[in-house]
């Protein structure tokens, strides 16, 4: 099955579904990315701080070996953590994640969170999360810009770890003030994005200015629900919604296409997972090939209550950047 792609403002082409990592365990992580290449994916999204990068490179070396694809046929993404905001930090972690994945260079390299905290050597502890001690306790900041954070992801493109580079939880006004001085503009915006969560003005923002969104936790708070979250637990699930199963009866799909089918077809890309082979194919079939009306694009987007639960408040980490 052939995904169809985003054509990125850096030139290059980004498959518009892919395979989210975030929560996939260490145990399982290789096979179900060897699974989903597999069955066609080609997009994997990853990151530090998911702490299986390792093992998202084994399943990719074992899918090479064995000639389910190229490497230039992959679109590997991971992501910048907030631990290593200080310029000196940014190409010698990058060369480390790029030395678990196992290849030369990330399709994608995304910036994290707006959001610089004090440096973490890999040795002592990795991922760092989002403390700087091991008890749990401190969060210390560093006084590193996102100017000064940018430049360090502009020389990743410029030395052919990056062929792109992206942000991720970032708000219109750092957008905006980012735009200013990046000599090379972001690529792509990754923001959690579902009906629960339109955030309507910031993905014409971006997409108005050649910056590709793609949205995570499309499920809303079902993301959520296994991390024991109290916004989410409050939160009736996407998935039961009248509103979704029914337009879900009527094409003859399953309420998670719909979800993923409704940000697709306004040029939003989504990066579901699943372990399971019948719903690895589904979620492929959301690039296209079948559309929802206008009136059902509404209808799923006036579902909108502003609810957001990938905050740090929400973990119990006073770093307010939504507010």
């Amino acid at each position: 099955m052939t995904t169809p792609n985003i054509k990125l403002n850096s030139g290059h082409d980004m498959p518009i579904v892919g395979f989210g990592l975030w929560k996939v365990t260490n145990e399982t992580c290789a096979d179900q990315v060897y699974n989903a290449i597999k069955t066609g994916y080609r997009l994997f999204d990853g990151a530090c701080d998911y702490g299986n990068e390792t093992e998202c490179g084994q399943g990719v070396a074992r899918a090479l070996k064995d000639g389910l694809c190229k490497r230039s046929d992959l679109f590997i993404v991971s992501k910048l953590w907030n631990s290593f905001h200080d310029q000196p930090n940014i190409e010698p972690i990058c060369k480390k994640q790029l030395a678990d994945w196992g290849v030369d260079y990330f399709d994608l390299f995304i910036v994290h969170f707006p959001i610089a905290l004090q440096y973490v050597d890999p040795k002592d502890r990795y991922p760092p999360g989002w403390y700087n001690d091991a008890s749990g306790k401190e969060v210390k900041r560093s006084n590193a810009s996102i100017e000064e954070t940018w430049r360090g992801m502009e020389g990743l493109v410029g030395k052919g770890l990056a062929k792109s580079i992206g942000i991720s939880n970032f708000r219109g006004v750092l957008i905006m003030d980012l735009l200013r001085y990046a000599k090379i503009p972001p690529a792509t915006l990754q923001i959690e994005h579902h009906p629960y969560l339109t955030q309507t003005g910031l993905v014409k923002y971006a997409q108005e200015n050649g910056i590709a969104v793609t949205a995570y936790s499309s499920f809303g708070p079902h993301s959520f629900l296994e991390m024991d979250m109290k916004e989410a637990k409050d939160a009736p699930l996407l998935l039961d919604n009248p509103a979704i199963t029914q337009i879900a009866e009527k094409h003859g799909k399953t309420p998670a296409q719909v979800l993923l089918r409704w940000a697709t077809q306004r040029g939003v890309a989504v990066i579901p997972k699943s372990n399971n082979q019948g719903r690895l194919k589904q979620n492929l079939e959301v690039g296209g090939g079948w559309d929802l009306g206008k009136e059902e694009i509404e209808k799923i987007g006036g579902l909108d209550r502003g609810l957001r639960f990938n905050d740090p408040l929400h973990y119990g980490v006073n770093l307010p950047i939504y507010v």
